[in-house]
């Protein structure tokens, strides 16, 4: 009886390998996201520095599946969490370094803080990152790009972390970045990149990223528990405008709705849950193809299971 109880206490922590960093069991990641809504992690792992994060990567399991999360801008958790092991990308991962017109980050860095480093150290060309939330690691996973430019124009090179823990220097070319997509795979991580600028005025570059940011300001719902843009652009068209040419703007199910100034973007305007928000997407999905023929494909990052399951416990 005692051998089976202890069994029953045995969590997906006790299978992990020691680490300098920490471990959270059952941690929330609601906080995390930009919605506001979602499930908890059956664990988060913050690790120390990229040795930690290699370290933990050779010696885990094979069976525990890994998912990197940044800052949660572009990213609907559902509301059963994320099973296995989410790894959080800290401080260690944020450093940036000017050499010449080049700047190497980490992965975890601000795209907002890059661009402020390339203005205060005259480096043009950067200047759009400030109009992209999130972190360098989910630009280079997903090449984005706004107000004319993206990830790729500027990559020269990106460290990342197979799934054994091995580092790999790609070159920009190497990564098969297309239009909002790298074709690293999906369990790979990114943890360093090499962007390249050209000599600029700062005084200049300030005034462009004074006018993105106006111009984002003025057209999106920035100030709102949103997620970045919903679908990509399908090729030749503009998501937003065959949303709205689908009746879909200001679409809601309960707390969820289409936004009335930017009907690409998913609002909680309350106490929406994750499966309120996707369902919606899918709506709106179905409403363009029905009055289209075009089917939108998701921009923002969906993971996690739709229910929590039982094996987890922790009174979730």
């Amino acid at each position: 009886m005692n051998v089976m109880a202890k069994r029953m206490e045995t969590t997906l922590t006790d299978r992990l390998p020691k680490v300098r960093g920490r471990y959270r069991e059952n941690a929330p990641l609601a906080g995390v996201t930009w919605f506001r809504v979602g499930g908890p992690a059956e664990v988060v792992f913050r690790p120390a520095d990229m040795e930690d994060l290699s370290h933990f990567l050779r010696d885990k399991p094979a069976e525990v599946p890994v998912t990197v999360i940044g800052v949660g801008s572009n990213l609907l958790v559902r509301d059963g969490g994320v099973p296995g092991v989410v790894v959080r990308l800290g401080r260690a991962f944020a450093n940036i370094a000017v050499e010449g017109r080049s700047i190497v980050c980490g992965a975890a860095c601000l795209d907002m803080n890059v661009a402020i480093s390339a203005k205060n150290t005259g480096i043009a060309g950067l200047e759009f990152l400030c109009g992209v939330p999130g972190t360098i690691g989910g630009a280079l996973r997903m090449n984005a790009g706004a107000y004319g430019r993206e990830t790729k124009d500027i990559l020269v090179e990106a460290h990342v972390l197979d799934p054994r823990g091995q580092i790999h220097v790609l070159k920009g070319g190497e990564l098969g970045m297309t239009y909002r997509k790298s074709a690293l795979p999906c369990d790979w991580i990114f943890v360093q990149a090499r962007l390249r600028g050209e000599t600029g005025d700062p005084e200049a570059i300030a005034r462009r990223m004074k006018e993105i940011q106006a111009e984002r300001g003025g057209s999106q719902p920035v100030r709102s528990r949103t997620g970045g843009s919903t679908f990509k652009n399908p090729p030749g068209h503009k998501a937003w405008e065959l949303i709205d040419k689908a009746g879909c703007r200001g679409l809601r199910r309960g707390a969820a709705m289409v936004s009335e100034q930017h009907c690409n973007f998913l609002i909680n305007t309350g106490d929406a849950t994750a499966a309120d928000l996707e369902f919606l997407g899918e709506e709106v999905r179905a409403r363009v193809y029905q009055a289209s023929g075009i089917r939108l494909e998701w921009e923002i990052r969906r993971i996690g299971l739709p229910s929590v399951p039982r094996h987890w416990g922790g009174g979730l």
